[in-house]
């Protein structure tokens, strides 16, 4: 029998999946219940499938431009699409790849782990999902353009971002896209803000929540006050380029470094938003396969919001070679040093955790024990980059991209596919391959290191970031060789293991409904989740109360469930969200437009305000008519909602 066979087969009952995760409404087309969906779920599964094609197209790009590198001299491409592919990686992978990958995990597994039946504002949260997925197609439109894609970096400074040396309209894309992007990324915030503060199930304390659920709302804070600095930023450099001020432009009296300024005000704290839904993951990982509960739960919460209230002081680190003065760079200096205190008192945690327990290593354990290691490479390297004269030497060579792929990739990807592994059962209601599983992560653990551990030594020789070629006789020729290699050794693992994901959602094993025998309260639920999520609302009684319910004292156990009166209201699905977001879209897409000479369907639109005027008006109506919807919804009888999982409506 094989190890999936075994999860399926163990003590406990299980359902028999319907023929998809993903249910439609009961007479509704499953495409346009894709698009009116209001399910905090499906809006989840829409983020994951999202966030995964866009890792992989980001992949794609960090392959090509390591096989530029692979050997000196090399003419695979050339330097300007060779700087539009580093924009365009560093863009993708973090705004529009392990961002909305954590934001997947946001969506399906707050209102579940807090004993909710949805978000606190459904609608908005569809709305999150849709301007995502355009900002996202916004940004990439921009390859099939005469201009072709920017070539500013993921960070765009200025002056070189500006007109003067970004003419055309790729720069326009970027600014755009991320603007699309800031929308998504704040109305989730303010939803799940909500959601933790209002919507908790009774007994459900704060210090009572998941770590996963704490993380979620400390990441929430820190891109609300984060992602202003970046808009302001934005409509800066939109407006340098669109319509001729000079806010970046030193000639007339503007000041680049303003740019960097503003730029890292948001990109550290970004780190942390990246990172810290990593760290709650790996948190409901350990305790489970550790047989134990998550040591220092009381430090653990406080260090990820001290962690949260420390990223917004050290956003000049980045900055030590523009010439702020000794006190500047020294205050900033301590400070790094500092940040590294409450990250460390996770790790030592999370080693607490372990110490003692009765640990079992199937996949999603292999993916935390690789993020602990992995991360801890990129935290010692970070901290290097505390001492002032060690970060002059270090700044702008490989051994800065080493650091954060150590951190990004290592760190929050290698936790973020131990999610993915972690609750798949809970999503689909099968089970990844654990033999497959297990020889994936091991290509990828050691395609990884293969890749990243080399750019260390480049970065310590030398070799400067953001050049497309080198000669020879500079001696970097056999580290970048090995780390291409490793490159796509860990592209091809990442791409079987999102294939094996697909084809395990409609071919894998059946999981019985708590396959891990987990602790918190998404794991009483039928696997995959009732569109209800609860028929009755839990009670809370212990911190991990569904491992109270099965193991712990009296007293610790949950009461009976209060009944729903008068049935469950579930809201309607509805058009407006995506309809406000393409409105959205065309409103960005008319400001690419508004400077540059371009032609569509025969219609000349260069100059001119017809797109972003209609984008306009489609907004306007779009909201006009979430307003006249009114609440709406529908009513499942709490008899019905009890039923078995096999036994509901499935269109």
């Amino acid at each position: 029998m094989s190890n999936t066979e075994e999860h399926a087969a163990a003590s406990g009952t299980h359902h028999t999946p319907q023929s998809s995760f993903w249910r439609p409404q009961e007479g509704c087309n499953r495409w346009v219940d894709l698009l009116t969906s209001v399910d905090h779920k499906k809006i989840g599964i829409g983020y994951a499938v999202a966030a995964l094609f866009f890792l992989l197209l980001g992949g794609a790009e960090a392959l090509i431009i390591r096989l530029q590198l692979m050997s000196p001299e090399n003419a695979l491409i050339d330097a300007r699409t060779y700087n539009q592919l580093f924009t365009m990686h560093g863009t993708t992978m973090v705004f529009l790849a392990i961002m909305p990958l954590s934001a997947a995990f946001f969506n399906y597994l707050l209102p579940l782990q807090i004993g909710a039946r949805d978000v606190a504002f459904p609608r908005m949260n569809a709305l999150s999902l849709w301007t995502f997925v355009f900002g996202g197609i916004l940004l990439n439109m921009t390859w099939f353009f005469s201009d072709g894609a920017p070539a500013i970096g993921w960070f765009a400074y200025a002056p070189l971002s500006g007109p003067k040396y970004s003419p055309g309209m790729g720069a326009n894309f970027w600014i755009l896209s991320l603007q699309i992007l800031g929308i998504a990324s704040m109305v989730g915030s303010f939803n799940f803000i909500t959601t933790v503060i209002n919507m908790r199930a009774p007994g459900m304390k704060m210090m009572r929540m998941p770590i996963f659920a704490w993380m979620t709302f400390v990441t929430a804070f820190l891109i609300i006050l984060s992602f202003p600095a970046i808009t302001v930023a934005l409509f800066q450099l939109m407006f340098d380029r669109q319509f001729g001020t000079h806010f970046f432009n030193a000639e007339m009296g503007g000041k680049p470094i303003l740019w960097q300024h503003l730029f890292w005000v948001f990109g550290h704290p970004e780190v942390y938003i990246l990172i810290l839904p990593a760290m709650g993951i790996v948190s409901e990982i350990l305790p489970t396969f550790s047989r134990r509960p998550l040591f220092g739960y009381p430090m653990m919460v406080f260090s990820g919001a001290i962690i949260g209230f420390l990223g917004f002081t050290v956003w000049s680190h980045h900055m030590f070679t523009t010439g702020m003065g000794i006190v500047a760079t020294s205050a900033f200096s301590i400070m790094t040093m500092l940040i590294s205190i409450p990250t460390g008192v996770k790790i030592f945690n999370w080693i607490g955790t372990m110490w003692g327990g009765k640990l079992r290593f199937p996949l999603p354990m292999l993916f935390a024990l690789g993020f602990l290691w992995l991360f801890m490479m990129g935290g010692f390297t970070g901290v290097m980059h505390s001492s002032v004269p060690g970060d002059a030497q270090q700044q702008d060579s490989y051994f800065v991209i080493a650091h954060f792929h150590y951190v990004l990739i290592g760190g929050a990807l290698f936790s973020l596919l131990g999610g993915i592994a972690f609750w798949f059962p809970k999503v689909t209601g099968r089970i990844l391959n654990e033999s497959y599983g297990k020889l994936l992560f091991w290509i990828m653990f050691a395609g990884f290191n293969l890749f990243a551990f080399p750019l260390h030594f480049l970065g310590l020789s030398g070799m400067p970031r953001r050049t497309h070629t080198y000669k020879s006789e500079m001696g970097w020729d056999i580290w970048n060789h090995w780390s291409t290699i490793g490159a796509l050794v860990l592209g091809v693992s990442i791409l079987l293991f999102v294939i094996h994901v697909v084809w395990a959602s409609k071919k894998g094993a059946i999981a019985k409904d708590d396959p891990w025998d987990a602790r918190t309260l998404e794991w009483g639920l039928p696997s995959p989740t009732p569109i209800y999520n609860f028929a009755k609302t839990p009670i809370v009684n212990a911190r991990d109360q569904f491992w109270a319910n099965k193991y712990g004292s009296k007293s610790e156990k949950a009461g009976e469930a209060i009944e729903a009166g008068g049935g469950i209201h579930m809201p309607d699905r509805s058009w407006m969200p995506f309809f406000t977001a393409f409105g959205i879209f065309l409103i960005g897409l008319g400001m690419v437009f508004l400077n540059s000479e371009i032609t569509l369907f025969g219609l000349d639109f260069s100059h001119h305000y017809e797109i972003a005027a209609l984008g306009g008006l489609v907004t306007f109506a779009a909201i006009l008519g979430w307003a006249l919807e009114g609440p709406g919804g529908y009513h499942i009888h709490p008899q019905v909602a009890t039923e078995n999982n096999s036994n509901k409506e499935d269109a």
